[in-house]
């Protein structure tokens, strides 16, 4: 595993056009995935017939990698998986994280200090490599069975982790209020986005850390072209690919955000949209 506190915020790289689909990129939860959390069989035949096409598929998440196995098990993905919003690349086949990017402790504490100068009734966790730390006011919705560390904030930064993302919650208020101050207040700093359609959380990340970020690197790093690129999503936390990719699917129903960024829509994902989709890519049928 490496680790860097700066991942550059200069142009996203990107080779010359081809011309064909070489490349999947998806969201999982809201996207990829159905009602609980479950890949239908249509999705599975879709995967499968990328990797007999020989084209690459990455699944790009803001959950966390211990999040990740459970649909790389019913999947059998065996390729990469971007996690923590682009913090966290991660072999699924050999199940090895290949990099993760951290927030600096003194960035976190920066960042909490300028969110509550301007609202009250937050409460924060952060997710480390070494696993799940909140305070005692944050509220987990859902634990996957993990261990949490609790404890005040400089305690839980102490000795340094590596911080892939900071969560900020409040539970007055909607989720793009939220997001609207953390975006005021954070510019500059950190990268602040969300991705519960119902959940009062935004999750932040270091400056320049994003789900486009690190897949235009994995990209590149193939010979991949972003034309050859397709990227499906559904949350503000996937603008930034769906903008970066040379075909952007947002999922009916998603975030206004999302539709706003994408060139194109896929049906939901209870309706096999992003399957739907790439199978007209494969078949050159696609408009």
């Amino acid at each position: 595993m490496t680790t860097s506190e700066d991942p550059g915020s200069g142009p996203l790289p990107a080779a010359g056009p081809t011309g064909r689909l070489r490349l999947v990129a998806s969201d999982l939860d809201g996207t990829l995935l159905g009602p609980g959390g479950v890949a239908s069989p249509r999705t599975l035949a879709m995967i499968s017939a990328c990797r007999a096409a020989g084209v690459h598929v990455v699944f790009v998440t803001g959950r966390p990698v211990v999040w990740v196995d459970p649909v790389v098990e019913q999947t059998g993905h065996t390729g990469t998986a971007i996690c923590a919003n682009g913090a966290v690349v991660y072999d699924a086949g050999r199940r090895e994280v290949l990099s993760a990017t951290g927030f600096a402790p003194a960035d976190v504490l920066e960042a909490v200090a300028r969110m509550r100068r301007r609202l009250g009734g937050l409460a924060v966790a952060v997710e480390t490599m070494e696993g799940f730390r909140r305070e005692p006011g944050y509220v987990v919705r859902y634990d996957g069975g993990r261990e949490i560390e609790v404890g005040e904030l400089a305690e839980l930064l102490d000795p340094d982790p590596v911080v892939v993302k900071l969560l900020v919650r409040r539970e007055a208020g909607t989720p793009q209020e939220l997001l609207e101050v953390a975006r005021a207040e954070l510019a500059g700093l950190a990268h602040p986005t969300h991705s519960g359609p119902e959940s009062p959380l935004v999750e932040v990340s270091a400056a320049g850390v994003s789900k486009a970020a690190a897949l235009a690197a994995h990209a590149a790093a193939l010979g991949v072209a972003r034309e050859d690129v397709a990227a499906f999503g559904d949350m503000p936390n996937d603008v930034e690919m769906l903008r970066w990719a040379g075909h952007g699917y947002a999922m009916a129903g998603g975030h206004p955000e999302a539709v706003a960024a994408a060139g194109a829509s896929a049906p939901a994902c209870a309706d096999d949209g992003v399957a739907r989709v790439v199978e007209a890519l494969l078949a050159g049928t696609a408009p």
